[in-house]
């Protein structure tokens, strides 16, 4: 039998841990003064890690509708720092790629955060850091499959 009170204490830890991770990322780059906003900052690295995508794409990996992605997006490519493109399998879609003025921005933003995660898992040792992140990752694949069942129950229903 599961410990309910256990289980729930777990998910308020890891939705007050995600809401303070948020807050202090926000913070962290607003004090950084690099011109550009925290949504802003988590749609460069989201398509950092993406490389070249559909703008759809990167909206459902951020977990934002498609038109926020949109705005961020606009204001990007306006300073330099994305390119879109018509996507060459399906002209109504857009490719999004980065330029080469971006480089210097994810790399201050990629050391914004290794400062702020540094300062979160203060206290865990390097093995304790390892294990929290592949709990983590686990967590996040049981959703992601539990929310894909979900979708295919809907659609075959």
């Amino acid at each position: 039998m599961t410990d309910s009170i256990g289980i729930h204490g777990l998910g308020f830890l890891l939705i007050d841990s995600a809401r303070w991770l948020r807050l202090a990322f926000e913070r962290r780059i607003a004090e950084a003064g690099l011109g550009i906003t925290a949504g802003e900052a988590r749609t460069i690295l989201n398509l950092h890690a993406m490389q070249a995508c559909r703008q759809m794409d990167l909206a459902q990996r951020m977990g934002v509708e498609p038109m926020t992605v949109c705005s961020f997006l606009d204001r990007l490519q306006n300073l330099g720092f994305i390119e879109r493109q018509t996507d060459p399998t399906d002209r109504r879609a857009k490719r999004v790629t980065l330029t080469e003025r971006s480089q210097p921005l994810i790399a201050a933003l990629e050391e914004e955060l290794d400062h702020l995660l540094t300062q979160a898992t203060q206290g865990l040792d390097a093995q304790e850091t390892s294990a929290l992140k592949r709990a983590l990752q686990m967590v996040i694949t049981n959703l992601q499959g539990e929310l894909a069942n979900s979708v295919e129950e809907a659609k075959s229903a």
